[in-house]
């Protein structure tokens, strides 16, 4: 994977997945612009400061981010340790700003990677509503569709990540008039500084369950970096509306209602062992 002489904008660049994928571009050649709330983007070729929950800050910020771009990684989220509404202006309404906000700037031939979560996975369950939020168009729209329907923190995460997943597959016809692909990307569990707060906002035992069935760890930032990179290469030319699930196999036991199921007992009822 080269990147040399494209210019990549990536959210949440200041730590985690974001940083690591920031870090991995500029290795591989790529001119990094980094957007976050906080930092100073040292070592990138561009920093943007930008509150994801208001959207003149995102105007703001991307003002006088001229194309051309070959590539967006919208890795910036916060956990369902906050509150709801704060969860969705960032993980849906500023992911969407951002993203359309840049696509008209972006090159034939570039790709657009929304990061998500193994919790959108069950979007086909809510796949009317998350529409019906799509729909509306504006971050003020959707702001209003979202006080209408108040979700609690941990709901509001797992909703605003199948928000993303289904806005990424959406994505591939809103943005193939110009040649860009749209895609997402759903890690499991990563061993990033917010991982604390999925533990205290979610299901430990699931949480635990993942990583027993992902051979005992947690994804490091750098290999979901990876997945994103690849991504938004020119190697994954043909890769195209839809999600790629990176979670190391943590969520083989959901697949098959196993989550609180022991792993002995597990391999009984799979395999009949």
């Amino acid at each position: 994977m080269n990147f040399e002489n494209k210019t990549i904008v990536v959210s949440g660049a200041n730590s985690g997945i974001g940083a690591a994928t920031a870090r991995l571009l500029t290795e591989r050649g790529a001119k990094v612009i980094g957007l976050d709330r906080n930092g100073d983007g040292a070592g990138l070729h561009g920093f943007r400061t930008l509150d994801l929950t208001d959207p003149a800050s995102i105007n703001a910020a991307l003002a006088d981010l001229d194309g051309p771009l070959h590539g967006l990684a919208n890795v910036a989220g916060v956990p369902g340790s906050l509150d709801g509404e704060t969860i969705m202006r960032v993980n849906v309404l500023g992911l969407r700003q951002v993203t359309e906000t840049l696509l008209p700037r972006m090159e034939p031939g570039g790709a657009i990677v929304q990061v998500a979560s193994d919790a959108g996975s069950g979007w086909r369950k809510r796949l009317d509503l998350i529409l019906e939020l799509i729909r509306l168009r504006s971050y003020e729209d959707g702001l209003a569709w979202v006080r209408d329907h108040l979700m609690d923190g941990p709901d509001a995460y797992y909703f605003s990540k199948e928000v993303a997943v289904v806005y990424a597959i959406a994505g591939s016809m809103l943005a193939r008039d110009q040649g860009v692909r749209s895609l997402s990307v759903s890690p499991g569990a990563v061993e990033t500084p917010i991982l604390k707060d999925f533990y205290a906002s979610m299901s430990t035992q699931i949480l635990d369950r993942q990583m027993e069935q992902a051979g005992g760890r947690n994804a490091r930032p750098e290999e979901i970096a990876k997945v994103i990179a690849f991504a938004l290469s020119e190697d994954a030319s043909w890769l195209n509306g839809t999600d790629i699930v990176v979670d190391g196999g943590g969520g083989t036991a959901f697949h098959f209602d196993l989550v609180d199921k022991p792993a002995e007992q597990s391999l009984d009822i799979v395999f009949g062992r």
